[in-house]
């Protein structure tokens, strides 16, 4: 698709969250005015960048996709990257979105114009304008590489988990592994076999339980499609069962001990080395930092050709690592897999609001939205996966329907009542997010003993949403216009 020189809505991403949205968009009206770009050369968002090997959801995949688009096709419970990519790609071509988007199209700039109430927007495609802008960016798009004296010497070969190089061969190599978090579990099991060894440098121990994972035979696969709503039923089931579990990880810290007990029996029956065990032993409360799923990481760390180094990494010399302890140790290959920037989106520093400060600039470090969507003094901006709607239980796309649903409604309503700008109170704005402060107060993720990227720099968790997310799909079930100033060109209304 050609980039227009306006558009009424324009998303920016084309993975989960903006699809979601302009799916919504397209089932209210065919001829809805919306375009999405995406930097990527297809659709799919982190599902189409992470293809390193073992790459796969740790939510059911009955629970992590579209409620509008189920499918009978899935191979396992837990689905791999690549059959959720191939998923992602039919529900664009399914629902119309894949003419809606042009693609290698990058965000460069965002300025609210506030004379002519819309968006300047320039990418890497040529400039256009908007009414509305909405950042559908994802919180785990962007890899974050720390940046370790000596990484620039290093002469071997160095890439993020997030941008997998598969054609580096590891077969032979030494190769050490940066992080010990969701990714490192499922991609260290996969290539401990061709590499001759590899070294994981761990800062924090994870706790970890089972992966309850299984292929789904055909003929549970031939009811669902035959009989779409049992399929419906097990989506629903999944749904209160983790609904039960994320307040019993968040809130019932007299359950906590059952699940620590299960990790623990996990960690004695997958490693025999009692110090193994103890440097893989957590000193903080489960379910403080995510909660890994593995049934063969635990067994691969007790193998002799894999080292686990807890002293973490301090620096990078021509031909190896410098652990916690000043020992060097050579390898061929280096591999970060330290996650990314959700409390600090590269997104943030692109967007100007009215005020002409960015979007960063204004979070300060620590970023706030009212529910997660909106934010004062950046009119006609709707933010997708924002501040304080990450989950530690279920779905994410589940908080995205959600979301979908609000910015749609207010989408409606500007068209309805024939508004050029919507901005959301401060003053709402600020006492929504005491509100979510003080009930976060009170989970495992803020007073659970650890250290996480849930805890920006200013010491707020601004990423978790506190509680149940039907209580968040209520809060957004319609737009409440009566909470955003909204404005005409040629006048002003309260």
């Amino acid at each position: 698709m050609k980039l227009p020189e306006h558009v009424e809505t324009l998303i920016v991403g084309a993975g989960f969250a903006g699809m979601g949205l302009a799916a919504r968009m397209l089932r209210d009206n065919r001829a809805a005015d919306v375009v999405l770009i995406e930097r990527g050369a297809d659709i799919g968002g982190t599902w189409r960048d992470n293809t390193y090997p073992g790459c796969a959801c740790d939510v059911p995949t009955a629970l992590y996709s579209y409620s509008f688009a189920p499918s009978a096709d899935w191979s396992h419970t837990f689905a791999r990257q690549p059959e959720i990519y191939d998923y992602l790609k039919k529900v664009a071509a399914d629902t119309g979105i894949v003419d809606r988007v042009v693609l290698n199209c990058e965000l460069e700039a965002a300025v609210w114009d506030e004379d002519a109430a819309l968006w300047r927007v320039r990418t890497s495609r040529g400039a256009l304008t908007a009414k509305t802008l909405v950042a559908a960016t994802g919180a785990l798009s962007t890899p974050k590489i720390p940046d370790f004296p000596g990484l620039d010497q290093f002469s071997g070969t160095t890439f993020h988990s997030a941008t997998w190089n598969h054609e580096h061969d590891l077969r032979g190599e030494r190769v050490a592994v940066i992080g010990t978090g969701a990714s490192a579990v499922q991609f260290v099991p996969e290539i401990a076999d061709p590499a001759d060894h590899v070294t994981v440098f761990q800062r924090t121990p994870a706790w970890v339980i089972p992966r309850m994972d299984r292929t789904l035979p055909a003929a549970q696969k031939a009811v669902y499609s035959r009989i779409p709503v049992t399929q419906k039923v097990i989506r629903g089931w999944v749904y209160g069962f983790r609904e039960l579990l994320g307040a019993a990880m968040s809130h019932a810290t007299w359950v906590l001990p059952a699940f620590e007990a299960a990790a623990r029996l996990h960690l004695r029956r997958q490693v025999k080395d009692p110090e193994l065990r103890r440097k893989l032993t957590p000193d903080f409360t489960i379910g403080c930092k995510r909660m890994l799923l593995s049934n063969d990481w635990l067994r691969t760390l007790d193998r002799t050709d894999v080292s686990l180094e807890d002293s973490g990494l301090v620096s990078v010399t021509e031909n190896g690592v410098v652990d916690g302890r000043g020992v060097e140790h050579k390898v061929d290959t280096i591999i970060f897999a330290t996650g990314f920037t959700p409390t600090e989106p590269p997104v943030a520093h692109l967007i100007t609001g009215k005020h002409g400060e960015t979007l960063a600039a204004h979070w300060n470090g620590s970023p706030n939205a009212y529910k997660g969507t909106a934010v004062s003094g950046f009119p006609n901006l709707f933010l997708m996966y924002g501040p304080n709607t990450n989950l530690g239980h279920s779905s994410i796309v589940y908080m995205l329907e959600s979301q979908a649903e609000y910015v749609n409604d207010a989408l409606n309503t500007m068209k309805r009542e024939r508004i050029d700008a919507l901005d959301v109170s401060e003053t709402v704005q600020v006492h929504y997010n005491k509100g979510i402060q003080h009930e976060l107060q009170h989970t495992v993720w803020n007073k659970g003993g650890c250290s996480s990227w849930y805890i920006d720099p200013e010491g707020r968790n601004s990423v978790q949403w506190p509680t149940f997310t039907f209580k968040f799909r209520s809060l957004l079930e319609h737009f409440d216009r009566e909470n955003y100033s909204a404005r005409k060109i040629e006048s002003v209304e309260a």
